[in-house]
């Protein structure tokens, strides 16, 4: 990945490029059948992007049909692992070569600070398909132990048709998570981004087909989720829907599972994720700078974002300190200057969301002691970097998802009590433990009910872990890791009887 560059050389790149605004269907960027397209807008400047096709019914039917004639001329889902990891690995160099390109389409459609995508979001996408494309060829089936007169193989075989529905707060990253286990193992994919973030995986499904990737093979269908995605979801030639967004949405594709084919569901969903720090933690300066990236990074749009500090009320005062004093790390401003770490709301819907949070927050008596507000920075969607003190467990600002940049502090007085009030919530998705004592920090970290916890660091591993949570945050499965491979396959047993069919002599 090349290095940053400067603010003016972004705006410059951002004027100069054409925007992605059609579907691609059977390997050509087509408009919908019926024409309809709807807005992407720049949540900085609140302005209208591009015009984006809007896809219905007949599209998602076209889109499926390809898809299907694709798996079962097997270019793709027959091809050597080899010859597959060898284009996705094409696939990956072309996303280097654009890097800058995908990076600015990335931050114009969500806001995301640009600084983000360049350093982490794309690098990281890139290296997910390579990663998944490296193990495509490096995994073997089994045999069982079932005699000397039996052959059991247990093999694994593509789905077929997996349709990708993925979020606004990560799009690129979140479809590379997806794509690479799903294409490793010889599906055909079909995505269906946000509505509010369509343009890399627009762009990204342009130089899959320029890497080599087979017509059909790899799909965009973009349009709102209440019909594209519904009709994904209902469509009966579709064999699996792996999905990452809110809990709502995700109960809504178990739904849609059940009416029409039973296709498989993995989703990944929210959390309300809790930071606990006790008070033998070390480095109170090394905690506040995990805990304001846990909240602050991404705006606080992630889904592990440790939203929930819990402190214990020895160190609380001295660690409160420490965070103040960290967001000066934080700049707020435009996302195409690199040297912004915060940047906009991805959507009017969502700022006002997040602003109504923090006014509830202010009514039932916590405290703010940092931010709270919009900030007026154009027409753009802006919130200053939040801090609630004096939070109760049961708050709405302590319990609910808010995807935004706002923190709520709790106090606790042991380890015990800080263990109960992070598993006081529905959501089970990632969890943080800052601690010196190395055995009670594992003891807690098995107590969390978490799909990822973490022990004096923030984090949500890496390619090699998998990627989930309990409770309603995940259902079916895990993103990342050799794991995934195992989702976009089904397991066959292949018996074969090898006894010797002439008859047992005997000795007279």
């Amino acid at each position: 990945m090349s290095s940053l560059l400067t603010h003016d050389e972004y705006k410059a790149l951002a004027r100069s490029l054409t925007l992605p605004a059609n579907a691609v269907i059977g390997g050509k960027s087509t408009p919908a059948i019926e024409g309809g397209t709807f807005d992407t807008i720049n949540p900085a400047t609140g302005d209208i992007l591009a015009k984006i096709a809007s896809c219905k019914k007949q599209d998602v039917d076209l889109a499926v049909e390809k898809a299907r004639r694709a798996f079962q001329n097997g270019a793709w889902s027959r091809a050597h692992p080899t010859d597959r990891k060898r284009v996705m690995r094409r696939l990956a160099r072309l996303m280097e070569k654009y890097a800058h390109e995908l990076a600015v389409l990335e931050t114009l459609e969500s806001g995301k600070p640009i600084y983000d995508v360049v350093t982490v979001d794309i690098p990281e996408a890139i290296h997910c398909l390579e990663w998944h494309a490296e193990a495509a060829d490096k995994i073997y089936g089994q045999t069982s132990p079932s005699g000397d007169n039996v052959v059991s193989m247990i093999v694994r075989q593509p789905l077929g048709v997996v349709a990708c529905v993925l979020p606004w707060n990560f799009p690129i990253l979140m479809l590379a998570w997806k794509l690479g286990p799903a294409l490793a193992t010889g599906n055909s994919v079909i995505v269906k981004p946000a509505e509010q973030t369509n343009m890399t995986a627009l762009r990204l499904a342009e130089l899959a087909h320029e890497a080599g990737i087979p017509e059909g093979v790899l799909q965009i269908v973009t349009g709102p989720g209440e019909i594209t995605g519904r009709e994904l979801g209902l469509h009966a030639d579709v064999d699996m829907v792996a999905f990452t967004g809110s809990t709502e949405i995700g109960r809504k594709f178990l739904e849609y599972s059940a009416k029409s084919n039973l296709k498989r569901i993995m989703l990944e969903c929210g959390g309300k994720n809790p930071c606990i720090v006790l008070d033998d933690a070390e480095c109170l300066d090394v905690v506040a700078r995990h805990a304001t990236q846990a909240v602050f990074w991404n705006m606080g749009e992630n889904c592990s974002s440790n939203s929930k500090l819990i402190v214990h009320e020895k160190i609380k005062d001295k660690l409160v300190e420490q965070i103040l004093v960290k967001l000066r790390d934080w700049p707020l401003g435009d996302p195409l200057d690199p040297a912004n770490r915060l940047g906009a709301i991805v959507s009017k819907e969502q700022f006002d969301k997040v602003m109504g949070y923090i006014g509830k927050g202010k009514a039932e008596g916590a405290k703010v002691i940092a931010g709270g507000n919009a900030h007026p920075l154009g027409q753009g969607y802006f919130i200053e970097p939040t801090i609630f003190d004096n939070v109760r467990a049961d708050m709405t600002i302590a319990r609910e998802e808010i995807f935004g940049p706002v923190l709520s502090i709790i106090s606790v007085a042991s380890a015990d009590e800080a263990v109960r009030v992070a598993n006081d919530t529905s959501y089970g998705l990632t969890a943080s433990i800052f601690t010196a004592n190395g055995g009670r920090a594992q003891r807690m970290a098995r107590d969390i009910r978490a799909g990822t916890v973490t022990i004096n660091c923030y984090g949500e591993g890496d390619v090699t872990t998998p990627f989930g949570g309990f409770k309603l945050s995940g259902f079916g499965g895990r993103d990342k890791s050799l794991h995934a491979h195992d989702q976009y396959t089904e397991l066959k047993t292949i018996w074969a009887d090898i006894s010797d069919p002439r008859p047992t002599r005997t000795l007279d």
